[in-house]
């Protein structure tokens, strides 16, 4: 089973999610690690940037295939041949439409004519590389038949790999599945060539379309990092690796190092400006946590009762146990083990009381609350952090920014700078704690409109094997991004570092 991601082509057409270069090396070096077979580096007819960027990841990586997409139209042939000049593995992915929407409404053309142009790019295309694809354009609408012969002819004329598109994420899993058994049974010289799924989430079902064509004959996934991609994005690379890591009775694998997925995932969210839903599956930071008291003490009990998928599988150090209202008791002696306590029954009971009246006030219960719910004064004013005053100057200058904790009864101050004012104030933080954290997520949000809207913002904090999330909200963004890697810091009970270590 092979893996094409197209991340840095299809993913990157979304808009506002342009990466430079650089970006999309880093990117393609990662997806290198990951073990994809095929990396489609981009669309060099596009642009000069678009060029540059094939030609620099075909060097930059060695082991996937390097694949550069094309219409079919010579032009755009020599110039992607040209692209991939100094890649060690190529491949040219040239196509056109082949549904009745594409033919005449599209193309204003015949099937005849499409068919004609169709071989003849495939003819072109393998005079400069050996490793043809040919994508058949929406063929999630086309009539079965005629996507039969189209297909057959551009095997015929050297395609290595057909690709049979849901362009538009319109097909039933069945459906799609279906298309593909009928080409196996129907194209005389299928036998040579792999075919390849390239399917959208239109309907959100781009995943289950896939596997479906998988079942059915297919060998190749086109898939994105994320889901991302043209309107409602493409099929998810983790989806799609993982479901047949879950199911192996299917005795389908690809070789990923799953392990390296969760980092793909935050690089190509980072780099794009583009936040993973908390729910989104394998990847979304709600994807193993768990709040419920049912499902907690599962959890606790057995991880397979609720997680099908190990955490580690994917790169993550462990599951969340969330405690909000609707936990149990069995989670709040959890969380109150690790931090040390051993109650008895009766303070169990009464401890459990109070959380439960203050978890219906609060959205989650963190460590530092059950502190206050045990009655340890003496820890609480040793780990409790407060922001009590915070400058920041920025501008045409270099951002600078003057941060005072309070620590218990008595304060702190410290002064960094920053690439900006958020970077500025977070290093500042950083020189005043014992332990070592990294912001590894930055997330904000305005939650009103207008030039003086709320700004909610949302990070993810890693120390040691630990990730932790903060929130805050504030018509401050800057104070917004303190008071959240603040709440972050609280979580993980980082200490105070002490003067002389400064």
């Amino acid at each position: 089973m092979y893996i094409f991601d197209t991340t840095l082509r299809d993913g990157e057409q979304v808009p506002g999610c342009q990466l430079n270069t650089i970006e999309k090396i880093e990117v393609a070096k990662l997806l290198e690690s990951l073990g994809v077979d095929i990396i489609e580096a981009g669309f060099p007819i596009s642009s000069p940037g678009d060029f540059n960027s094939v030609l620099e990841i075909s060097k930059a990586v060695s082991e996937p295939t390097i694949c550069a997409l094309t219409r079919a139209v010579r032009k755009d042939i020599d110039v992607a041949a040209d692209a991939l000049r100094l890649a060690r593995h190529k491949r040219i992915h040239t196509g056109i439409g082949v549904s009745p929407q594409h033919i005449y409404d599209k193309l204003r053309s015949t099937p005849e004519k499409i068919l004609e142009t169709a071989v003849d790019a495939v003819k072109y295309a393998k005079r400069y590389v050996e490793d043809v694809e040919f994508y058949a354009e929406d063929a999630g609408r086309a009539e079965p038949k005629y996507l039969a012969r189209v297909v057959e002819a551009a095997i015929a004329a050297g395609a290595t790999v057909v690709n049979i598109p849901d362009t538009t994420g319109y097909c039933l899993p069945q459906e799609y599945g279906a298309k593909i058994r009928y080409l196996v049974e129907h194209v005389a010289n299928i036998d040579r060539a792999i075919i390849s799924t390239h399917c959208h989430n239109d309907l959100g079902m781009a995943t289950a379309n896939t596997l479906s064509a998988v079942l059915n004959g297919a060998r190749q996934a086109e898939v994105t990092i994320n889901g991302i991609g043209e309107r409602a994005g493409n099929t998810s690379l983790e989806e799609v690796v993982m479901t047949l890591r879950c199911h192996r009775e299917l005795d389908i694998d690809t070789r990923i190092n799953s392990q390296l997925i969760t980092k793909a995932s935050h690089l190509v969210s980072s780099l794009m400006n583009m936040p993973v839903q908390p729910n989104k599956a394998i990847v979304g930071r709600n994807a193993f946590a768990h709040s419920s008291g049912i499902h907690q003490d599962g959890v606790l009990k057995h991880r397979q009762t609720y997680e099908i998928i190990d955490p580690q599988d994917i790169g993550l150090n462990e599951s969340v146990i969330a405690l909000t209202a609707r936990s149990g008791r069995a989670a709040l002696v959890h969380r109150l083990e690790l931090l040390g306590y051993d109650l008895t029954p009766e303070e169990l009971n009464a401890t459990y009381d109070k959380f439960l009246v203050l978890a219906d006030r609060k959205k989650e219960i963190h460590d530092y609350d059950l502190l206050y719910l045990v009655g340890d004064i003496d820890r609480i004013r040793k780990q409790s952090i407060a922001l009590k005053f915070l400058q920041v100057t920025t501008g045409t200058l270099v951002p600078t920014a003057t941060v005072v904790l309070k620590f218990g009864d008595h304060e702190r101050m410290s002064i960094a700078t920053g690439n900006g004012p958020v970077d500025a104030a977070v290093s500042a933080i950083k020189k005043l704690v014992n332990e070592r954290v990294t912001l590894s997520e930055f997330l904000m949000q305005a939650v009103t409109r207008g030039s003086d809207d709320v700004g909610r913002v949302h990070v993810q904090v890693e120390c040691g094997e630990r990730t932790v999330h903060g929130f805050a909200a504030h018509t401050d963004t800057t104070r917004a991004s303190v008071e959240a890697f603040l709440d972050a810091l609280r979580v993980l009970n980082v200490t105070e570092r002490k003067e002389k270590e400064e």
